[in-house]
């Protein structure tokens, strides 16, 4: 059971992961440095960035100026869905691991599975290359339908090469994707969870609040809390320090299974872009 922001899991691929990591999706540039650091400073060893977001080289510098040893952080990059393809992937690569200059990256994850399957097996190429080269630790994918997934484990059962690490998906009580989930886990892949707040717009919810004044918790140490016992890695982000100190403090209380299971509901919701579901090809 995860104690502390510094516990890890064990991935595929040999190497720890922490059990929560600190987003910056959507924060700006400017601001990424400043608070990645901050983060760093209350204890996060986990630092969810990706080349879209725009803000690599600002996390990574947080990195770096943290004065911690670099085998104690867990840095995430990602291909971007416009760079699919094995060309295209090897650049986004090499721009990612450039712009983070960080020795390695932990893990890269193929954001989404757009681009038809050759774009996909492509791009999963150069990400295997990279990693047998040193340069990428563990390899994972984001957004990836089953029928994607199963793509994927063909070819590398097939000598591809590779193995799967992660999985990374939007999840929460309102978008659960248990069997998404179960795919991965029966495999012994990690989880993640990015939007494990739900972006605050659920935070008025009755279940959500009744549970919050049962554990005298807020809401968001709920969510987290839910996602940390469903076996998951939460990937909160906030640009507020009272906010990346309170998404922390999940460590000391446990839901209850009764209350594990009030936050089974019957609702798909997903709040962000939806790979899973509108990736047909």
């Amino acid at each position: 059971m995860a104690t502390s922001l510094q516990s890890t899991y064990k991935l595929v691929s040999g190497f720890e992961i922490p059990v929560v990591g600190f987003g910056v999706y959507q924060t700006p540039a400017d601001v990424a440095e400043r608070v990645t650091l901050k983060a760093l400073e209350l204890g996060y060893r986990h630092v969810d960035s990706a080349k879209v977001y725009g803000n690599e080289k600002e996390s990574a510098t947080a990195i770096r100026q943290s004065g911690l040893p670099r085998s104690q952080i867990f840095y995430t990059s990602k291909v971007p869905k416009s760079l699919m393809g094995y060309e295209n992937a090897k650049q986004a690569i090499e721009e990612s691991i450039a712009a983070a200059n960080l020795e390695y990256i932990d893990l890269m994850l193929i954001h989404a599975p757009y681009g038809g399957k050759e774009a996909r097996l492509g791009t999963w190429r150069a990400l295997v290359e990279a990693q047998k080269a040193g340069k990428i630790r563990s390899l994972g994918v984001s957004n990836f339908a089953i029928q994607h997934l199963d793509e994927l484990e063909e070819y590398i059962k097939s000598g591809g090469g590779g193995e799967i690490a992660v999985g990374q998906y939007e999840i929460h009580p309102w978008c659960p994707r248990e069997d998404v989930a179960e795919w991965l886990r029966s495999r012994d892949v990690v989880v993640e969870a990015y939007s494990p707040l739900v972006q605050a717009t659920r935070m008025e919810e009755p279940v959500l609040k009744n549970l919050a004044g049962k554990y005298s918790k807020t809401p968001a140490q709920v969510l987290i809390r839910w996602s940390l016992q469903k076996g998951y890695v939460p990937l909160p982000k906030s640009v507020t320090d009272s906010r990346i100190l309170e998404n922390a403090q999940v460590f000391d209380f446990e839901l209850s299974s009764e209350d594990m299971d009030s936050l089974k509901l019957d609702e798909y919701a997903p709040v962000c872009w939806d790979p899973v579901r509108d990736c047909k090809v």
